[in-house]
Formats: C-alpha cells, sequence, structure tokens
C-alpha cells in the first residue's frame, strides 16, 4: 500500500489510534451510527408531527425544551463516561528523544483498513506526519515548530515538557472513579508532539486563528500601494485545507466533514428562509486533565466592495478556549460564541 501526507493529514491512513483492537473500533463506530440514524429519525418524525397539525412548538414550549437539555449538560460531570481515555497509551511515561524513535510504539501494528478506504481520527497518524516534516527539513521536528511558532509571535506555545520551568503553567483535572475532582496523573507526551504536546495560551491561539484567516483572505483584497503584507501561508493553500475530503467525518459536528487537519463545515442553505450553514474551520484538542478548541468563522464578503473598503483582513470571528479539565465538550459553546459576535457585527 501506498501513505501520502495527504492521506495522514486527513485520516485516512489505516493508521491506528489509540485503540489497538479493530473489532472494538468497528463496534464503536456501528453505535454512533446508529445513534445518528436514531436522531436523524426522531428529527424527522417531528417534521412531519408538525406538518401533519399545521402547528409549530411555541417559544414557551421550545425554550423549556432548550433550558432542560442545558440544565442537563451543566449537571452532567465532564471526563466521566469517555472510553477513550481509557486508553493505556494516553498515560505513557517513557521520555522519547526523537519523533523517529517514538514511531516504534505502532509501526510493526498491522493497518486498520486499505489507506484512503476509510477515515479514522489517528494521532499516530500525526506522529508519523512529524516524522515526514522533520527528515524534509532536515531539523528535529520540535526545533522546526518552536521556530514557526516564533514567526507568528507565538511566543507562550511551548513543549509540554515536565523537566522545563515553564512560567504560568496550569495545573490539570480529570474526575476519578468515585466522581470526585483530582489532579491529573502524571503522562510524558513526548510520543506525539505532532498530536497533543505543546502548550499554549488563548492570547497564541487568537494570533494563530488570525494568521490563518488573514492568509486565507489576503489574495481577495486589492493591494493598495503593496501595503498589504502577504500572509504567513498562500490563500490557495489555507483554502485546500479548509476544503472537505470524501470518505471523512466529525465527531464533534454532525454538519462537519474532515478537510486537512481541520474539521469544516461549508456554507449551505437548501430552502429559502431555512436553516442556513455558515462556512467555518474547527478543531478540538484533548489530551489527560485538559481540553480545547480554536474556532475561525470568515465574513462573507462582498467582492464589489473589496476594492473600496478602508479595512484590512483579517475579517471575521475568532474563538479559542482552554480548559484544564479533561473530556470536556466545547465546539457547540465556541460556535455559539462566535455567531453572537457575528451577529453582533452585521448588526453594526
Amino acid at each position: 500500500v501506498t501513505i501520502t501526507t495527504r492521506l495522514l493529514v486527513s485520516h485516512l491512513s489505516g493508521i491506528r489510534h489509540y485503540e489497538k483492537d479493530i473489532t472494538k473500533v468497528k463496534e464503536e463506530k456501528e453505535k454512533t451510527n446508529r445513534a445518528l440514524k436514531l436522531t436523524k429519525s426522531n428529527q424527522d418524525k417531528e417534521q412531519k408531527d408538525k406538518e401533519g397539525k399545521g402547528i409549530e412548538k411555541t417559544d414557551c414550549v421550545k425554550q423549556k425544551k432548550e433550558h432542560d437539555s442545558e440544565t442537563k449538560s451543566r449537571n452532567s460531570k465532564p471526563g466521566r463516561n469517555n472510553k477513550e481515555f481509557e486508553q493505556e497509551e494516553y498515560y505513557l511515561k517513557e521520555k522519547f528523544e526523537s519523533v523517529i524513535e517514538s514511531l516504534k510504539i505502532f509501526k510493526n501494528d498491522p493497518l486498520f483498513f486499505k489507506p484512503g478506504s476509510q477515515f479514522l481520527y489517528s494521532t499516530y497518524g500525526f506522529t508519523l506526519l512529524s516524522a515526514v516534516v522533520e527528515r524534509a527539513s532536515g531539523q528535529k521536528f520540535t526545533d522546526y515548530m518552536l521556530k514557526m511558532f516564533r514567526d507568528l509571535d507565538m511566543l507562550s506555545t511551548v513543549l509540554d515538557d515536565n523537566e522545563a520551568m515553564i512560567y504560568n503553567r496550569a495545573r490539570c483535572y480529570i474526575y476519578n472513579k468515585k466522581g470526585r475532582l483530582v489532579n491529573a496523573p502524571y503522562v510524558d507526551n513526548s510520543y506525539k508532539w505532532a498530536g497533543g504536546g505543546f502548550l499554549s495560551s488563548v492570547g497564541d491561539l487568537l494570533k494563530f486563528g488570525n494568521a490563518l484567516l488573514y492568509s486565507y483572505q489576503a489574495g481577495q483584497f486589492k493591494n493598495r500601494n503593496d501595503k498589504l503584507l502577504p500572509g504567513y501561508l498562500k490563500p490557495g493553500t489555507v483554502a485546500m485545507m479548509w476544503t472537505p475530503v470524501p470518505k471523512t467525518e466529525v465527531s464533534w459536528d454532525r454538519d462537519g466533514k474532515y478537510a486537512m487537519a481541520w474539521a469544516v463545515v461549508e456554507k449551505n442553505q437548501q430552502y429559502g428562509c431555512c436553516r442556513q450553514q455558515r462556512h467555518y474551520a474547527s478543531h478540538t484538542g484533548g489530551a489527560v486533565g485538559a481540553s480545547s478548541v480554536l474556532l475561525i468563522l470568515p465574513e462573507e464578503l462582498d467582492p464589489e466592495a473589496l476594492g473600496t473598503w478602508p479595512v484590512a483582513p483579517p475579517r471575521g470571528v475568532i474563538v479559542t478556549i482552554i480548559c484544564n479539565m479533561q473530556s470536556v465538550s466545547l465546539n457547540s459553546t465556541a460556535l455559539k460564541i462566535a455567531r453572537e459576535f457575528d451577529k453582533e457585527k452585521r448588526a453594526q
């Protein structure tokens, strides 16, 4: 078989994640698919009921349903039912000196499927991707990334190195089996720098989001007297990264597809005066004792007005949340925040 870097970055490589048993992975996928079908079936039934009765639920009933749902969400403790964090490899304590050395964890394991045929989120796929970067650049992956973070002015983004004294490093927490809040266990993330081995701040992630959004939009603005600097990446590169890849899926957003290291939702509206999907890109992060999200909602630019606007990119809303608690779902919260700010901007 052939595994390309494009397959790695879109999680189509067939390389396993933390679960080594392919049977368990298939069972979990089937369970998820059944739940999604059941949800869709219930939604279709509700829609038919509304059409049959010729009435719609009142705002009062809607608000009660939403309130009950939010209350249930608030009262459920995060990190108690996430089976993924039961995998032993999340809690490795071994120190790896290089990304090449860390490949030994999975390099002799069989592929779960033919590369390109199915989607399976794989942190180890990104470990292999970091080895590709290392060989292509001729530098240690960690050195290469820290240089890139410096270019992006992300000076608070560093390796999650246990030995180093890192100013303002946060303590991380989990719920134990008894439901009590405790300190997260000691782990060494040197086996997965690319898939979850960096520490950052909300300010730095905001800079990262702005740099990407600027790069994405820079080609759409007329460059007056060469005053507009080029983006860190070419506009076409970011557009490619934010284009859905066939056969992929996203666990944290039903409307989304996976692209290249990003989950994306495309602009879509099927019926007039009905539900609209705005184009946005996001990614969540989960580690032992921590959760995060970065969401980028680009502004819908008017091509006719771009030449006259006294403004420059980036144009849109960027939301980033970092939480020192394990298994906290943050994407929907980030999307709600982004939509509120977007609505406020449109009203101005």
